[in-house]
């Protein structure tokens, strides 16, 4: 599993730490790990629509942070369950940007066991870094 829940967050908040062999696949499991969090059951998700996201930010911590509000964003927006795909970060002339596909449905109470309801993404402790085996992101999530 690339990513993994934090023992010692506060109690309002679910904190976990994402891994990839590349800032990608790091991305998506903070995504995945976001979803996890909001629904027991991410694996009834169904692929029925598709939203286009795209986030900027002078770092890739809060580039990172962009992402994942805007899943947080179609949740509460449209009650829409997201799913990141095909995630893409770029860095150029100091900007970072990230553009992804995210597939997913609308709440469907009957199928979906949902878990917390995520308000927002925390500066706290928020940390995205390269590491030996590829990248590694740190985040909390206020519930």
């Amino acid at each position: 599993m690339p990513f993994r829940f934090l023992e010692d967050a506060p109690t309002a908040d679910v904190g976990f730490l994402a891994s990839g062999t590349t800032l990608e696949e790091c991305f998506t499991a903070a995504a995945d790990a976001t979803l996890a969090v909001m629904l027991a059951n991410p694996a009834s998700l169904r692929p029925t629509m598709q939203r286009r996201l795209h986030v900027e930010s002078d770092a890739s911590d809060l580039a990172l942070l962009k992402f994942l509000e805007e899943l947080i964003y179609y949740k509460d927006s449209q009650s829409l369950f997201l799913r990141a795909r095909d995630v893409r970060v770029r860095q150029t002339a100091g900007q970072w940007s990230v553009e992804a596909v995210a597939e997913g449905e609308t709440i469907d109470p009957t199928r979906h066991q949902l878990s917390a309801d995520v308000k927002a993404v925390t500066l706290h402790r928020l940390k995205v870094q390269q590491t030996d085996d590829g990248w590694e992101a740190t985040v909390v999530l206020d519930i």
